[in-house]
Formats: structure tokens, C-alpha cells, sequence
């Protein structure tokens, strides 16, 4: 028999799942209404003489007689909204269950299909929420994922039809920490770089992106009578490896290479299970050396990486150029 606390667990659990599928239900069915309502108007105004002029009018038009009854909802602006939705999502049976309005309002205004497509199968597999999709949209997720990967790896590893066999294939450099509330100015430690990270633990597991879960923190390691310390330890389970972090305010030296390359050998060699897949180190550091980490590493290096981390959101003109760096530094090894 069940207990007292046992049953009451368990009609919780039922209470809580039924009214979270009657919130999602309800979100859909809103959503399917404003595609109806945006095909109606698209169609409509194919039928004007001219398009253009005629498409405003009409939409002023029905926001005059729809507002005044149903709300804001039916403004001239929202009503533009749902016609600009259907032209991007012209198949009804495509809209996907898992997705709301708002999401897929900051979708509509992703003009690359590729880069929303991407969007949406990270959004769907792990049931980000809007504000967590508004973040990795201004965070430009899928263009920092481009600097070390090509677009049909990113699409294909975030709709799981490829299992990433490459860190870089996961890693953003940069890395984006805006959430941790550090000012760009300040001069801090790596401690408190450290700390915030662990009070803003799902932030950062958002930014890290899929498979990742925590294990550590200042994981200790003695070695003949000397302790050493490993600021942070994941591991990923699509990649099945542990992956270690090391934190540097500085530009990053060889010093700081070798020493993690010190720690990925202790977890390869104690901690790795037969099963398991080589650990990857990560330096997040405040800037580095390209050709210092090139140069350091082995040629064959899989296992080392170093992303620069900034505490604030790019802008569009500095993905672009990182972009463009990234592009002629490509070229520029392929000579």
C-alpha cells in the first residue's frame, strides 16, 4: 500500500503535469489562432490591386474593428505580426506543440532559415523558454557556434541527427557572460569570476550548451604531497567525457596551457572510465594568443581549447568580424 505522503506526492505530480499540458494547450491553440488570422490577411491581400497600400489599409482597418472588442491582441502592430508569421511558417502542420506565441514571434524575426531552423531544434530538445531564447538569439548562439563549425554540423547536431565527436564542435569562443552581472571595467580575481559562475549555475549550463551537468568545484587533486586545484569540472553526456574548466582573468600563457594539459592527463588517467571518451580541458580566459595555443598544443590536439569569455552581449558588427577573422585565419592554413 501506498503511504499518506506517497499518495499526496503523487496526485501533486498529477495536478501539477495536467495544468502544465492545459497552459501549453491553450498557448498552441492561441498560437494556431494568430497563423489562421495572418493567412487570412496574406490572402486578402493578394486580391487587392495594389498590394502594397492595400495590405496597410487593410490591417489598419481591421485593428479599428477587431481592437475595440478583443484588445490589444488585434492592434495594427500585433495584426502585422501575425500575417509576417504565416509568411514565415506557411505550413501549419510544421508549427510545432512545444513552442509559444512569443517564442515564435522572435523567430519570425530571424530572417537566415537555416539559423532559425537551428533555433527551433535547440528550443524544442531543450525546452528553453522564451526569455532563454531571446537570450541565445541576442547572445548570437549560432553564429559563435559557426567560428568553429560548419551550418549543416550546427543544424544537424542540435536536431540529433549528428553526435558532436569534437569539442569544438560544442564550445562557443567566445563564450558570453553577460548573465553573471560583472562590469567589463572592474578589476576582479579569478575567484570571483569563479563564484559567480556557481551562483549562476544554469545560466552558465545554458550558455555551455547541450549534455552538460555539473560535478565540481575546486576539485582537488594531490599529486607526491603537492594539491593542486581544478576550478571546475562537467561532464556531457552526448560526448561522454569529463570536461574541465580553468579559469584566467589574464591573456592566457603557455604556462596556463600546460597546466591544464597537467590536468586533463590526471582525469584521463584516474577518473576516466574504460567507456568513457578522452577529457576535454577548456581555458575560459579574458584573451589569448591564437598562435600561442597552435604552437603549444600537438598538432593532433582534440582535448585543449581556449575561449575568450566577455561579460557583455556582441553586437552584430563584432560577431561579423569575428566571423571574418575566423574565415582568413581558415585560408590562411589551408595555404
Amino acid at each position: 500500500m501506498l503511504t499518506n505522503a506517497s499518495l499526496i506526492s503523487e496526485i501533486k505530480n498529477i495536478i501539477s503535469q495536467s495544468r502544465d499540458n492545459a497552459v501549453r494547450s491553450v498557448d498552441y491553440q492561441r498560437t494556431l489562432m494568430y497563423w489562421h488570422i495572418g493567412q487570412r490577411i496574406f490572402e486578402e491581400e493578394q486580391n487587392g490591386e495594389e498590394r502594397a497600400e492595400y495590405g496597410t489599409y487593410l490591417i489598419k482597418y481591421l485593428s479599428e474593428q477587431l481592437q475595440p472588442e478583443f484588445g490589444s491582441g488585434f492592434s495594427y502592430r500585433q495584426l502585422n505580426w501575425y500575417r509576417q508569421f504565416y509568411k514565415t511558417f506557411p505550413i501549419m502542420s510544421a508549427l510545432r506543440t512545444q513552442l509559444n506565441w512569443t517564442q515564435y514571434k522572435l523567430l519570425t524575426s530571424i530572417d537566415d532559415a537555416h539559423k532559425r531552423e537551428y533555433y527551433i531544434a535547440e528550443s524544442v530538445k531543450n525546452n528553453w523558454s522564451a526569455r532563454q531564447l531571446e537570450r541565445q538569439i541576442n547572445s548570437s548562439l549560432y553564429e559563435r557556434l559557426l567560428m568553429s563549425n560548419d551550418k549543416e554540423s550546427v543544424l544537424a547536431i542540435a536536431k540529433g541527427e549528428l553526435i558532436p565527436n569534437d569539442a569544438s564542435q560544442i564550445i562557443k569562443d567566445p563564450m558570453v557572460l553577460e548573465f553573471l552581472g560583472l562590469k567589463r571595467e572592474s578589476a576582479y580575481y579569478e575567484k570571483d569570476l569563479e563564484e559567480s559562475i556557481i551562483t549562476h549555475l544554469q545560466d552558465f549550463l545554458l550558455e555551455l550548451g547541450n549534455g552538460f551537468s555539473f560535478v565540481a568545484r575546486q576539485k582537488r587533486i594531490h599529486l607526491d604531497g603537492d594539491d593542486f586545484f581544478i576550478d571546475l569540472v562537467f561532464y556531457n553526456r552526448l560526448m561522454q567525457c569529463f570536461v574541465i574548466f580553468e579559469i584566467k582573468t589574464h591573456k592566457l600563457t603557455h604556462e596556463d596551457l600546460e597546466q591544464l594539459q597537467m590536468y586533463v592527463n590526471y582525469y584521463d588517467r584516474m577518473e576516466k572510465l574504460e567507456y568513457e571518451n578522452k577529457t576535454i580541458g577548456i581555458l575560459l580566459c579574458a584573451d589569448k594568443n591564437n598562435s600561442l595555443v597552435k604552437f603549444t598544443l600537438p598538432e593532433e590536439n582534440k582535448s585543449i581549447l581556449a575561449s575568450k569569455y566577455q561579460l557583455y552581449l556582441p553586437t552584430e558588427s563584432q560577431i561579423l568580424e569575428a566571423l571574418k577573422t575566423e574565415f582568413d585565419e581558415f585560408k590562411k592554413d589551408q595555404k
